[in-house]
């Protein structure tokens, strides 16, 4: 096997300038650990935010910032649990082909194609610490990436690499989501950011379900969301509250936050449960205390992903009970403007990365 790969490599906080496309060794892997050929990997809000430091306590804006460079290249505190491990990989998601596995992991793995679950609980299902790959470690922009064997997850298929790669963090995210809100077809789920990759997700996984799904997204592609199981489309920006009216729906799914946060809490029925894992609109929203204690609402934050979420999406997979939104690929080396395109909000589905075939 080749001694280096193509890789891009994260420098530190700023603009696009701290994309590296270059040389760098392959990983070696230790006992417990698979090395895999990276075949595709998408795109995430993750990986912007990261390098551009936006989970820092000093930062209140929202995740639209990213189009121009962040200023305070010094933030302590931008990483997910510690300070963000500059220069590093990023790349949350992977479909990858297994090329050899340390001492202690399956042999069987070799050969596979296979989902890496990006999101490892680090201490046991029974503690929340976690670390995330391509946030805490290494991930998977480049042509190989070592996770521990525990968190490889083969797959069989007919779908396309690109369509693979562009499934672990969105959809996994989005399957937290549903899992924790304990989603079932008795609901009235309301989703925001529809459209996006989460979004998008969780429509196609709350359908699954049998409830009746709601979703906000932007005129332009409410045909597309309606096309994968929505019941019904809210124009972003509309008041909710005059779309649907008060106490209307029992289940929330929300990755925007932002502005728009009070709304979500008004058209929720007494008992309602709300969950988010993003705030693409802004992290500091308005929070009327008496919608939420006269109104026995729930507040879930759902970013430690629960045991059943990955083997559940694989087996939907195999299944045929999901579909990937796929709606272009770059090669890797055109990182920039991948996430140039992802950040102007035009598209529905994802984009994903192709990295150069290694040499043998």
């Amino acid at each position: 096997m080749q001694k280096t790969m193509k890789a891009v490599v994260t420098t530190g906080v700023g603009g696009f300038d701290k994309l590296d496309y270059t040389d760098v060794p392959v990983p070696e892997i230790s006992p417990g650990e698979a090395l895999l050929q990276v075949l595709a990997a998408g795109v995430n809000n993750t990986e912007i935010n990261t390098r551009i430091g936006w989970y820092s306590a000093s930062v209140s804006g929202a995740t639209e910032d990213a189009l121009a460079p962040a200023p305070g290249a010094s933030r302590e505190d931008g990483g997910w649990n510690e300070k963000t491990p500059f220069p590093f990989i990023q790349g949350t998601d992977c479909c990858g082909r297994v090329v050899a596995v340390g001492p202690g992991a399956p042999q069987s793995l070799v050969g596979r194609r296979a989902l890496i679950r990006p999101c490892i609980r680090t201490a046991g299902w029974d503690s929340l610490e976690h670390h995330w790959m391509a946030s805490d470690f290494d991930g998977a922009f480049a042509q190989y990436v070592k996770v521990p064997a525990s968190e490889v997850f083969p797959i069989d298929c007919a779908w396309t690499d690109a369509e693979l790669g562009s499934i672990p963090c969105a959809y996994g995210t989005a399957e937290n989501l549903v899992h924790k809100l304990a989603v079932e077809a008795a609901d009235r789920v309301l989703i925001t950011g529809a459209s996006g990759g989460v979004g998008s997700a969780a429509v196609q996984l709350c359908e699954r379900r049998g409830a009746e799904v709601v979703a906000v997204v932007a005129e332009s592609k409410q045909e597309s969301i309606l096309s994968l199981g929505a019941d019904a489309v809210v124009n972003r920006g509309d008041d909710l509250v005059g779309a649907l009216g008060e106490s209307s729906v029992t289940k929330v799914v929300d990755c925007v936050g932002g502005e728009g946060f009070p709304s979500l809490l008004k058209v929720m029925r007494p008992g309602a449960a709300y969950a988010t894992s993003g705030a693409i609109a802004g992290p500091i929203v308005a929070l009327d205390m008496r919608d939420l204690y006269l109104k026995d609402l729930r507040l879930i934050g759902a970013t430690a992903w629960e045991r059943e979420v990955f083997p559940n999406l694989v087996s939907y997979i195999e299944a045929g009970e999901i579909r990937a939104l796929v709606h272009k690929t770059f090669p890797l080396a055109e990182i920039v403007q991948a996430q140039k395109e992802f950040l102007q909000k035009t598209h529905v589905g994802k984009l994903v990365l192709i990295p150069p075939a290694p040499d043998r």
